[in-house]
C-alpha cells in the first residue's frame, strides 16, 4: 500500500502523449514516444506549399509571353490556382481565362481533371494597369487632336480667303438674321462672292435635285448627290455671315467657296444639299 502513491507521482512526470509501461523517465524521451506525439495540423495551401505535406505537381504557367514554373498542390481547385496565378502575374482571377484541355473548371481539383507533371497551363487576360495603359494613350491622342484643331488658324484668316474677304461685303449682300434658322427662300441666294472675287448666286432646284451655281460667265448645274460635304465657318468680325464650301471631289482643290452667306440659311443649305430635308 505504501508503494502505490509513489508510482502515481512518477507517472505524472511523463510527457503527454507518450506511451510505455516502464517507470523510467527515459522512456518518455524514446523515439517511440516521439512518434506518438500528435502531429501539427497541415496548413491549407493555395499556392503549392511544399510544407503542407500534400502531393505537388509541377506546372508551366504561360501568360503574356511569360513562363512561370510552379509547384502546386494536386488536390487544390481551379479557383485556388487562379489565386496563385494572381500572385504571380497581378492578373485578377475575375479577368483570367485559364486553359488546360479547354477552360479550367474552378470547382474541380487538378487531380480530378488529370493534371500531370510538366502540364502547360495557358492564361489569357489583361491586368487593370494594361487596360489603362491602352486606353490612356488613345484618350491623350484624342485630346491632342482636339487641341491641334483648336490651334488651327480660322479659315477667314488664311491668305487665300483673306484676299476675298478684304474686299468687304458685296453691295447687294442679302440681309442676315443672327441666331435664327430659316427655310431657303423661293428666290436664289445672291449678293455673294466666289473664290475669284466674282459675284455668285445659288439656286436650289429641288424638283430636279440640283444645285445651280451661277456667275456672270456661266451656270453650273450640280446634282445634289455629287456634293460630298458642306463646310462653313462664321466670318470673324461679321459672325452673322458665313464662308461656305461645297466639296465636289476628294481634295481641297475641289472645294467651291462662297463668301458672305447669311447665317440664317446655313443649316438649311447643308440639310438640303446633304439630303436631310428637315426644313421642307
Amino acid at each position: 500500500g505504501a508503494e502505490e502513491p509513489g508510482m502515481e507521482a512518477e507517472a505524472q512526470q511523463l510527457p503527454l502523449g507518450c506511451g510505455g509501461g516502464g517507470g523510467s523517465p527515459a522512456a518518455g524521451r524514446s523515439p517511440e514516444g516521439e512518434e506518438r506525439r500528435e502531429p501539427p495540423q497541415a496548413s491549407v495551401s493555395n499556392g503549392g506549399d511544399a510544407e503542407s505535406g500534400r502531393e505537388l505537381v509541377e506546372l508551366k504557367v504561360i501568360w503574356n509571353k511569360n513562363k512561370y514554373d510552379v509547384k502546386f498542390c494536386l488536390d487544390s481547385t481551379g479557383a485556388e490556382l487562379k489565386q496563385k496565378i494572381h500572385s504571380l502575374t497581378g492578373l485578377p482571377p475575375a479577368m483570367q481565362k485559364v486553359m488546360f484541355k479547354g477552360l479550367l473548371p474552378e470547382e474541380k481539383t487538378l487531380r480530378e481533371i488529370k493534371v500531370t507533371n510538366g502540364a502547360k497551363i495557358m492564361v489569357v487576360g489583361s491586368t487593370i494597369n494594361d487596360v489603362l495603359a491602352v486606353n490612356t494613350p488613345k484618350e491623350a491622342a484624342q485630346q491632342e487632336v482636339k487641341a491641334e484643331e483648336n490651334k488651327k488658324e480660322p479659315l477667314c484668316r488664311q491668305k487665300q480667303h483673306r484676299k476675298v474677304l478684304d474686299k468687304g461685303k458685296p453691295d447687294d449682300v442679302m440681309p442676315s438674321v443672327k441666331g435664327v434658322q430659316e427655310r431657303l427662300p423661293t428666290v436664289p441666294l445672291s449678293g455673294m462672292y466666289n473664290k475669284s472675287g466674282g459675284k455668285v448666286r445659288l439656286t436650289f432646284k429641288l424638283e430636279q435635285d440640283q444645285l445651280w451655281i451661277g456667275t456672270k460667265e456661266r451656270t453650273e448645274k450640280l446634282p445634289m448627290g455629287s456634293i460630298k460635304n458642306v463646310v462653313s465657318e462664321p466670318i470673324e468680325g461679321h459672325e452673322d455671315y458665313h464662308m461656305m464650301a461645297f466639296q465636289l471631289g476628294p481634295t481641297e482643290a475641289s472645294y467651291y467657296w462662297v463668301y458672305w452667306v447669311p447665317t440664317q440659311y446655313v443649316d438649311a443649305i447643308k440639310d438640303t444639299v446633304l439630303g436631310k430635308w428637315q426644313y421642307f
